[in-house]
């Protein structure tokens, strides 16, 4: 496998905008990653947009709660929680658009994590489309979500995680969002399911990581 390492320009931390439509999307996608970066030392400022945090008063109690946990050793966070209504994002499709256009006036990101184009959620797919709409000259890294609709793909970027990092995710995760435990997919045991597969696609040395899709990347081969 060939590594590839993100930077940012000297002097200042790594610019991060995390993107989800629902108040557990990118913990499920990215979290894994997210505190890998942060285990590393690294300086991230993190910008975090959730689209339907505020459908009811206890999930958006659970994406803040969420949000500030993992962002607390970060250099700098700004949590954007919208209220749209959840499985409805494009009947709502101009506020939304607008609601991204207002998060992309106070970020400029060197990395941006958010849903695949051709997940099947309609929430998701929407949230990805306006993604690319809105950062076009920037690099976009598209995590996944296992649902019942099968739709995973074939993922072309991986990050290794941990044992101990993929314990974290998943305590988080069981921690942070106790509404969606009557849910049968939300079990630890399926985020390991995904997180040892993806592994051994990449030949992790922990058997465990998380995957994304990029679709355009520009290599610099002059030194910087």
């Amino acid at each position: 496998m060939i590594d590839l390492l993100p930077h940012a320009d000297p002097g200042r931390p790594l610019r991060l905008l995390c993107i989800g439509a629902h108040s557990d999307d990118i913990e499920i996608g990215c979290g894994g990653s997210l505190l890998t970066w942060l285990a590393s030392g690294r300086a991230l400022e993190v910008t975090w947009m959730v689209l339907t945090a505020g459908g009811t008063r206890e999930r958006e109690r659970e994406a803040r709660r969420s949000a500030t946990a993992l962002l607390r050793r970060t250099a700098g966070s700004d949590i954007a929680l919208a209220s749209f209504r959840d499985g409805f994002l494009p009947s709502q499709y101009e506020d939304v658009k607008a609601f991204f256009e207002s998060v992309r006036r106070r970020c400029d990101p060197d990395i941006v994590l958010t849903h695949r184009l051709e997940d099947r959620h309609q929430d998701h797919r929407l949230a990805s489309e306006l993604t690319w709409n809105t950062w076009r000259n920037h690099l976009v890294l598209e995590y996944e979500i296992m649902k019942y609709e099968g739709d995973l793909g074939h993922p072309n970027v991986f990050v290794p995680l941990a044992h101990a990092v993929a314990e974290r995710k998943k305590a988080h995760l069981m921690r942070h969002f106790g509404t969606q435990h009557a849910k049968g997919w939300f079990v630890p045991e399926n985020f390991d399911a995904l997180a040892r597969l993806r592994g051994l696609e990449c030949r992790a040395p922990s058997g465990l990581a998380e995957a994304f899709h990029a679709r355009k990347l520009r290599l610099t081969l002059q030194a910087v």
